[in-house]
Order: C-alpha cells, then sequence, then structure tokens
C-alpha cells in the first residue's frame, strides 16, 4: 500500500504506519516523506517500508524485525536501540547511528557523521552490523561493547575528505571494526589497536559485506580487491585506571 506523508505531522504519519501494519500490509511505500521523525520505530513485524524522500531522526528506533529501505539520504539517530530487521539508506546518513543497538544490520551507501556505532552491544547470537560505504566523522565506534562496524570508504561525494576522523575508538571495549584499506593511526584513541584479519575474520566479513553489496547493486569482488583491518580494543575496562577498587 502506499501513504502520501506529504504536510502530515510526524506523529500522524506514524498513527498510519501503525495502523497498515496491524492490518495485515506487509508493502508499505511512503512517498513525500519530508523529515517526520520517528518512522518505523518499535515495529515488530516483517514489513518492508520503503521510504521516497528524506526521514527525520530516530528512523527505526526500537525496531524488531521490520525492514526499513530508504531511497534518499537518512539524518540522525537511525537504529537507536534496534533489536531486530534491516535498515538500507542509499545515500549519506548523519550523526549517532546505531546508538546501543543490539540487533540487526543497517547498511549505508555513502559517508556517515560522527559517533557512529556509539554503545553498540552483543548477546550471543545477537550482533548488530553497520556498515558505512563511504567516510565517517569523529569517534567513531565509540564506548562500544559488542557488534561489528565496516568502514570501506568507497563510496564519498568528496574524494578530498579523510576516510574516518579524530579519536576513532574511543572507549570501545567490545566488538569488531573493520576497515577496508589503512586506517590513520594518528586519529585512533590509545584504547584500541590495529590488527591483522584471520581467516575466520576474513570468512565473517565476506558474508556482511555480500549482503550489503546484494542490497545495493554493488560489485562484490571489487570491495574485497583492497586489504581490510580490524580494530579491537586493548582492553575490557580501558578507564579501569581511572576509578577506586571496590572494598572486599
Amino acid at each position: 500500500m502506499k501513504i502520501d506523508a506529504q504536510g502530515l505531522y510526524y506523529r500522524d504519519l506514524n498513527q498510519k504506519i501503525r495502523e497498515a501494519v496491524a492490518t495485515g500490509a506487509t508493502e508499505i511505500e511512503l512517498v513525500n516523506v519530508n523529515g517526520q521523525y520517528f518512522i518505523g520505530d518499535g515495529i515488530n513485524r516483517e514489513v518492508t517500508l520503503t521510504i521516497q524522500g528524506v526521514p527525520g531522526n530516530d528512523l527505526a528506533a526500537f525496531m524488531n524485525g521490520a525492514t526499513i529501505i530508504v531511497r534518499d539520504n537518512g539524518q540522525d539517530n537511525i537504529g537507536n536501540t534496534m533489536n531486530a530487521g534491516k535498515v538500507i539508506v542509499h545515500g549519506h546518513a548523519g550523526d549517532v547511528l546505531g546508538y546501543g543497538m543490539r540487533g540487526g544490520r543497517v547498511h549505508i551507501r555513502k559517508d556517515v557523521g560522527y559517533r557512529v556505532g556509539i554503545h553498540m552491544k552483543s548477546y550471543n547470537e545477537n550482533k548488530p552490523v553497520l556498515v558505512a560505504g563511504g567516510k565517517a566523522g569523529d569517534f567513531f565506534g565509540e564506548y562500544m561493547a559488542g557488534g561489528v562496524l565496516i568502514l570501506l570508504g568507497m563510496f564519498s561525494d568528496d574524494a578530498d575528505k579523510p576516510k574516518h576522523g579524530f579519536r576513532f575508538g574511543t572507549g570501545m571495549h567490545g566488538g569488531t571494526i573493520f576497515v577496508r584499506g589503512e586506517v590513520d593511526e594518528k586519529k585512533l584513541s590509545r584504547e584500541v589497536g590495529v590488527f591483522e584479519l584471520t581467516d575466520g575474520d576474513r570468512q565473517e566479513l565476506e558474508g556482511y559485506l555480500k549482503d550489503y553489496c546484494g542490497d545495493f547493486g554493488i560489485d562484490f569482488a571489487e570491495v574485497m580487491a583492497e586489504r581490510f583491518v580490524k580494530i579491537l580494543p586493548k582492553s575490557t575496562r580501558p578507564y579501569g585506571n581511572m576509578y577506586c577498587p571496590m572494598p572486599r
């Protein structure tokens, strides 16, 4: 079914979406979207939302199984505390993507902003994955506790822009970051280090990137033609020395 978002207040638009999902719709197209907040938040059914236009902040927050396809750019806080499902953005996306994300996948074709992957976490088989095809701003992977971040640096509108910003991995104490090509070690936080991939890492990475390339029609062989490295935390308690020990 199709919902025209032209001039709709965000609460009214989201009410229409919830009503459509409740009545059994499995394919919903939203047209003329222009910054409405909270689209797809909390949806826990296997429905596909296709968005024509630019959705507002907190797209797919607390989402639990739906698929959202954005044909344009996204804004901030995509996948906030997301549990399951997938978000596919065909353009750029903003800051604080995947905040506290606990599962599912977020695929961004182009550049992303600051603090991507902050507080991502995983539990057993529930592992969130966020892939950025372009470049990233400062604090990539900040306080990351689990899951996977992948930075390709391939699909950017700004060829002169650095692949990643400063304070890369600040406070990171879990999870894995994969980067295509080299990283600027001067911009890495002291809490993390650069490591070579194992055979198991490469197999895991290839699985994620085949899925990503399939969503955008990208040549998988071209993506894998460049060397990848992984960024890991050096400690599970990077700020442990800042606190007094608990009395026994």
